[in-house]
Order: C-alpha cells, then sequence, then structure tokens
C-alpha cells in the first residue's frame, strides 16, 4: 500500500565492515537500493523510522518515500532485513524500487472472524492452517489484510483460498484449493481405570512380581563356606 511516509537517506561512499560500524555508531544502518532497472546504490538510513514501518498494520507491503540527500527519490519497499540475534535490533535492510504503473506479488496476512459453530455447538476446534496468501495486484490496491468469516464452519468443514473475496485488479497467486482453517474434533485419551489394569492378562512364564535379590551378612558367609580349599593349604588336625 503507497503512504505517503518519506524517510530521509544519505548515500554511502564506500561499503565494508568498518564503514557499516561508522554507520551504526552515528545513529544510522546501512542499507542498499535496488531495483527498477538500475545500478544498486549504498544508502544510510534510520533505524527507528524502517522499524516503525516494518511494525505498522501493512509491515513489509508498505510503499513509502526514500529521499536520498542530493539525488533521486523512490517509492520503495522493504525486501529484507538482518537483525541483531541478541538484541533483536535492525542492522541493514535491502530497499527496492517500486513502479506504481506494474503489479507486484506480495503475500497479505489473513485474520479470522467470528465463533464456528463447530466449535461454539459442536465442542470442536478451529485450526488455522494458512496466516497468509500471495496475491499480484497493483502497487496501491494491496490490502492491509484479508478477513475470513469462519461463523458457519462445522466439524469437518474447511476454508480455502478461493473462498477470500478478491477486488480490483487483484489475483490469486496461491493455490485456490489451499485451505486456510478448517474445525476438527477435539480427541481425549482416556485413562485406564483400576478394574481395566487388573483385568491385563499376565503374559505366560512372565514372574507376577520382578524378583529382589537381597544381599547381606549370610550370603557373604555362604559364600566363605563354598570358597573352595587351596591347593597344598594345611588342613587343620582334629584335637
Amino acid at each position: 500500500m503507497k503512504t505517503d511516509i518519506t524517510v530521509a537517506a544519505e548515500a554511502r561512499a564506500t561499503r565494508g565492515k568498518n564503514e557499516a560500524r561508522r554507520t551504526r555508531r552515528a545513529g544510522m544502518i546501512p542499507a542498499v537500493l535496488y531495483g527498477a532497472y538500475q545500478d544498486p546504490v549504498p544508502v544510510a538510513v534510520n533505524p527507528q523510522q524502517i522499524s516503525q514501518i516494518l511494525h505498522s498494520k501493512t509491515g513489509h507491503n508498505t510503499i513509502f518515500n526514500l529521499s536520498i540527500q542530493g539525488a533521486e527519490t523512490s517509492a520503495v519497499m522493504v525486501v529484507d532485513g538482518q537483525h541483531d540475534p541478541i538484541k533483536g535490533h535492525l542492522l541493514h535492510v535491502d530497499l527496492k524500487r517500486i513502479d506504481l504503473t506494474k503489479r507486484l506479488r506480495v503475500a497479505v496476512p489473513i485474520n479470522t472472524h467470528g465463533e464456528p459453530k463447530g466449535v461454539k455447538q459442536q465442542g470442536g476446534l478451529l485450526e488455522l492452517i494458512t496466516r497468509e496468501i500471495e496475491i499480484e495486484c497493483l502497487p496501491d490496491e494491496i490490502p492491509e489484510q484479508f478477513t475470513l468469516d469462519v461463523g458457519e464452519l462445522l466439524i469437518g468443514q474447511s476454508t480455502r483460498a478461493s473462498d477470500i473475496p478478491l477486488t480490483g485488479s487483484i489475483k490469486l497467486v496461491s493455490s485456490p484449493d489451499s485451505v486456510l482453517a478448517h474445525v476438527i474434533t477435539i480427541k481425549v485419551v482416556a485413562e485406564p481405570t483400576p478394574a481395566e489394569v487388573a483385568a491385563v492378562p499376565v503374559a505366560e512364564g512372565a514372574p507376577a512380581e520382578p524378583e529382589v535379590i537381597k544381599k547381606g551378612k549370610k550370603e557373604e558367609e555362604g559364600a566363605v563356606e563354598a570358597k573352595p580349599e587351596a591347593k597344598g593349604e594345611a588342613k587343620p588336625k582334629k584335637k
């Protein structure tokens, strides 16, 4: 979706890890602008502005203006990014130029509306299978989201990508047969009762209880008595 947001950018003369560190110390992050059959341009942008765009309702589908100081101003989208694995903040982003007159493919999130009859009346469970679908449309027609009405679903019924209402120039790219959500039966595993446990037959020849071998003083004495006499050992004389 095209917005009026404008993000200021500064051109970067060089690339590399050292230059990227200097950019981050200055409160900016490195980025690359490409697309529209033009050469890639290394730039530096404000990470807070980019994060606000990514966390908005339109997220990665947000089209905004990138204004490079002393150079071009282009309509762009965030297509990729690198985050710090520990702190989670942005380290780098890739920006793509968008031609507002040409169709493009995007993934749009799906939200459900209503409580299925299969849940409310039959005690089933609503399971979401697919949380987004891919469409093709003009940039100005990208929706924030699709709302899926699941109120009439009964146990065993499902909704598919073909059930999503499309408007304007929007065309479905995802498979029409892709299941988005369905209502399933909740499986309950019953625990056996004491009577059922007692009725389980014991295998023939199997001991009813494990045999416990006790070790103690008697066993040790018996072991001494059974010990054979050493060869050549003198026997005690009878009195």
